[in-house]
């Protein structure tokens, strides 16, 4: 199955220098449709809003950070079914574990690049 990259995209981070590096990495990979949110609460009012076939999200934001988000989505039947990766600067097994025990589709470190974010998600899309 094709990965659709007119699907709706929504990265959600706290610093907006982050949202811009994921976004060109994005655009990079050819996706086109690319919402932003600061922190989960936001998104979480966008992803029920609007379709979403990815969400991208940071880990430590406030109020609502990524796992609480990922918690929220994955409760939400309209929601759980999104491929949800999770970014973090901090690869601590135990948060490997938490979030994996929330749902999560895949895991994201600090820093990667576009071949790292491209096959985190192929892995969770299928191949594009």
């Amino acid at each position: 199955m094709a990965v659709d990259l007119n699907m709706n995209v929504l990265i959600v981070d706290d610093y907006r220098t982050m949202l811009r590096i994921i976004r060109t990495l994005l655009r990079q990979l050819n996706f086109t449709n690319i919402e932003e949110a600061s922190d989960g609460a936001e998104a979480l009012q966008k992803l029920r809003r609007n379709d979403f076939g990815l969400v991208i999200s940071d880990w430590n934001m406030e109020p609502m950070n990524g796992i609480q988000l990922l918690r929220e989505v994955r409760a939400d039947p309209r929601l759980q079914h999104i491929p949800f990766i999770m970014v973090t600067a901090e690869s601590k097994s135990e948060n490997m574990i938490t979030a994996r025990e929330a749902g999560v589709s895949s895991y994201l470190v600090k820093p990667f690049n576009a071949e790292t974010l491209k096959a985190k998600i192929a892995g969770v899309l299928g191949d594009f």
